[in-house]
């Protein structure tokens, strides 16, 4: 129960979903839990709460700059130390792949500023903390729709490819900071709670007949946490549809 004692984390976009499981799994095994979220701050202080006295919220947007440097700085404030950062926090909006001036300039600019440059500005703030310690480690929540042309949209599935790709750069650039990504397929989260024909489709057609649970996330990103000696590893977690598919 004590695994990650000492060890300090960032999970951005840990209100809800695989964030959150990420969170309670980290708490729940002795880390001291940063929660964070851009706009559910009611749900992150109850989180928070919940997780135990050391565990603090902290509301930052990470397609802002400044907001990303914000949320290091009142970390290292409050706890002195940074020993993981879990790039969860993304954004999308479903688009037809086929439609492409359904796609506009504010929806794809977007995209690429929370999941890219965010994820980017928040692992540079951070890295010199990660450095600091013995063990720093940063994982990134990625998605098939990085490896294949599937996902919600194309500007999506170009932020994740660009989020897979930046995580073996700086798994090589960062050393001995470990940097791995999990990339799951559909997940049973609030966000695709009414997708039921995409929900069905994956229990047709995926080998282990059902979606994802944010906790077969977690579990997976506890994994590449735990692996001291792998970095630069991006594991698919779809209950092996892109072997079919």
């Amino acid at each position: 129960m004590n695994e990650f004692a000492g060890r300090v984390a960032i999970v951005t976009g840990s209100t809800s979903g695989i964030g959150e499981a990420i969170a309670r799994r980290l708490a729940g095994l002795g880390a001291t839990v940063v929660v964070n979220s851009a706009r559910s701050v009611e749900a992150g202080h109850r989180l928070a709460d919940e997780l135990g006295a050391d565990t603090m919220y902290v509301q930052a947007d990470i397609g802002d700059r400044d907001a990303c440097r914000r949320l290091v700085d009142e970390t290292l404030a409050r706890h002195g130390r940074l020993d993981i950062l879990v790039n969860n926090a993304g954004w999308t909006r479903p688009v037809d792949h086929a439609d492409l001036d359904a796609l506009d300039d504010e929806t794809f600019e977007r995209t690429f500023r929370v999941n890219v440059t965010g994820t980017w500005s928040l692992t540079r703030a951070a890295m010199k903390h990660l450095k600091a310690g013995d063990a720093g480690q940063v994982l990134n929540v990625t998605s098939v729709a990085g490896l294949r042309p599937v996902g919600s949209s194309v500007a999506y599935a170009m932020s994740k490819a660009a989020l897979n790709h930046m995580t073996q750069l700086l798994a090589k650039a960062c050393a001995p900071v470990r940097v791995n990504a999990i990339a799951p397929g559909l997940v049973a989260t609030p966000w695709t709670r009414d997708w039921q024909a995409q929900h069905e489709a994956v229990r047709t057609m995926a080998p282990l007949r059902r979606s994802a649970t944010p906790e077969d996330c977690a579990e997976a990103a506890l994994g590449l946490l735990r692996s001291r000696y792998v970095t630069g590893e991006i594991l698919v977690v779809d209950g092996g549809l892109t072997l079919v598919r």
